[in-house]
């Protein structure tokens, strides 16, 4: 009977600890900062790996929309899908705990849409994709109004 209810508190324990590590993981870490806005403190290596993420995002939405102006709805899927959920994958890990859940769910949506605007390309309809990138820039402008990023060397000296 003893080492049955050693067994369950070891359970129970290992169950918090699990808990608590899944948690910090997805919850992110964020401060309110001076303008309003969640800061994500990353270091300055992550924060230009987010900050090229965005430019991409950016430059991917431009380049379809100039590939629907000439209706070329290969290149939008190909330019689709090259921002869509597969380069996810290349997040590492210890960026992304530093997300807030939030932000990653904007994240993940916004690669959805991407990758739902590829899929979609097939029925060359120029004004559902015009509609799907209005909801992807949606995401982003969220995103721009409610976090911004430091890179913890703000206010140090040699800054």
């Amino acid at each position: 009977m003893r080492s049955l209810k050693l067994a369950w508190s070891l359970v129970a324990l290992l169950t918090l600890v699990v808990a608590f590590f899944a948690y910090k993981f997805t919850a992110g870490e964020a401060q309110p900062s001076q303008d309003g806005r969640l800061e994500i403190q990353l270091t300055p290596d992550e924060r230009n790996t987010f900050l090229l993420e965005m430019r991409t995002w950016m430059q991917s939405t431009q380049a379809i929309m100039a590939a629907l102006s000439q209706e070329d709805y290969a290149t939008v899927a190909k330019l689709a899908k090259a921002a869509g959920m597969e380069v996810e994958e290349a997040t590492p890990a210890v960026m992304f705990k530093k997300i807030p859940l939030p932000m990653k769910k904007l994240g993940f949506d916004t690669r959805a849409q991407f990758d739902a605007i590829a899929a979609d390309a097939g029925q060359k309809n120029m004004q559902r994709t015009l509609g799907q990138l209005g909801q992807a820039m949606n995401n982003c402008i969220a995103c721009h109004a409610t976090y911004r990023f430091s890179d913890g060397l703000v206010g140090q000296a040699g800054r």
